[in-house]
């Protein structure tokens, strides 16, 4: 029987935390349609928008793109999420010395960084506007000019982009360039979520145990037919991330090498494959998102029950942010709480700008 293909990341890699899915691999025939369609265009120097859910692998499809297009620079990622606009010029395209205060020097930016192989902008949908136009620019002119500088510097860049949001509504209120978008699509590919592939499932749950053994010296665990019957057909709203964190949780608890059903922990499934294997969710349904939550919620209490409640706090404050390009009227008023609450929320968790920190040392 052939081995499907499978991508994954190196030990390096696997330590950052904005990458969800450590793997991704290729068995179903949707998967494998993909992964022929990737090859297809990966010679091409045009640009190429991946879209799909968080945690489909949109990262590791991107890396092989590079890896199969034969270019000899390097594979650059930026998170577009984790980029603050008043940094954002400057982070893309360099700045020369005296650019701004504290540029003491030239620093290149993340076009120049990858000259020659590919950069990888992921959630390209959190980008504001302004980096848009700038983008926009560089993809149709080739090249750069570094904040501070005069100097047109160009480049040989192929631009990735992926995102988890739809763009079409992203444009229809007006988030989003529709010239970019166009820009940016000229090579389409869209990552399935795992439960329109559940070719992929027991075979990613598979080389997550091996991996999880080997790396602890242990005999790869058995999946009894109950236990990969309950692995089918769950949804898994949280895609490859989530069905490698059940697994790892999973075997740290098997008894005689053999995971059984319950010990999966899954909540909101029928324990019974959907017809085809595939679920058909109601993605966008709150009770149904909040039912996912409540779920992931109850797993965590099982590991992190000191540190749970600040945890929480964050991501949401920090979603909430990046959600309003920390905008904190907007982020304070989706919250229900005052600006000034959430500005104590920001300084607890050290997330408001230097400049605000400054400001309310000096007024304390």
């Amino acid at each position: 029987m052939t081995q499907p293909a499978v991508l994954t990341l190196s030990e390096e890699q696997n330590l950052r935390p904005d990458i969800r899915a450590k793997a991704l691999l290729f068995a179903d025939p949707a998967s494998l349609q993909l992964l022929q369609q990737a090859r297809r265009i990966a010679p091409s120097h045009a640009p190429v928008l991946i879209q799909g859910e968080t945690g489909t692998g949109k990262e590791l499809l991107a890396r092989h793109i590079h890896t199969e297009s034969g270019r000899k620079g390097p594979f650059v990622a930026v998170n577009g999420a984790a980029i603050t606009e008043s940094l954002a010029e400057a982070e893309f395209f360099g700045f020369e010395a005296g650019a701004f205060t504290g540029a003491t020097g030239r620093r290149e930016g993340w076009f120049e960084a990858a000259q020659g192989g590919t950069l990888f902008l992921d959630e390209i949908g959190d980008l504001p506007l302004s980096l848009q136009v700038k983008l926009l620019r560089v993809l149709q002119e080739g090249e750069i000019v570094r904040v501070g500088g005069r100097r047109a510097i160009p480049i040989d860049v192929r631009v990735i982009t992926a995102t988890h949001v739809d763009l079409a509504g992203a444009i229809a209120a007006g988030r989003f360039r529709q010239d970019l978008f166009y820009r940016l699509n000229i090579l389409g590919l869209r990552i399935p979520p795992l439960r329109e592939r559940p070719g992929d499932i027991l075979p990613l749950a598979r080389h997550f145990l091996e991996r999880h053994a080997i790396g602890h010296g242990l005999d790869v665990p058995l999946l009894p037919p109950a236990t990969e019957s309950r692995l089918l057909g769950h949804r898994w709203p949280g895609n490859i991330r989530e069905l490698e964190n059940t697994l790892l949780r999973a075997a740290l608890h098997a008894e005689s090498g053999v995971i059984e059903a319950d010990q999966l922990h899954l909540h909101g499934d029928a324990g019974e494959p959907h017809p085809g294997g595939a679920a058909t969710p109601a993605d966008n349904d709150p009770e149904s998102l909040w039912h996912s939550i409540g779920a992931s919620l109850r797993q965590l209490l099982d590991h992190e029950p000191d540190e749970l409640w600040t945890r929480w706090e964050q991501l949401l404050l920090e979603s909430t942010l990046t959600r309003h390009r920390y905008n904190q009227v907007h982020s304070a008023s989706r919250l229900g709480i005052s600006r000034h609450a959430l500005r104590t929320l920001m300084k607890r968790h050290r997330l408001l700008p230097d400049n605000s920190r400054s400001e309310q040392k000096v007024s304390a």
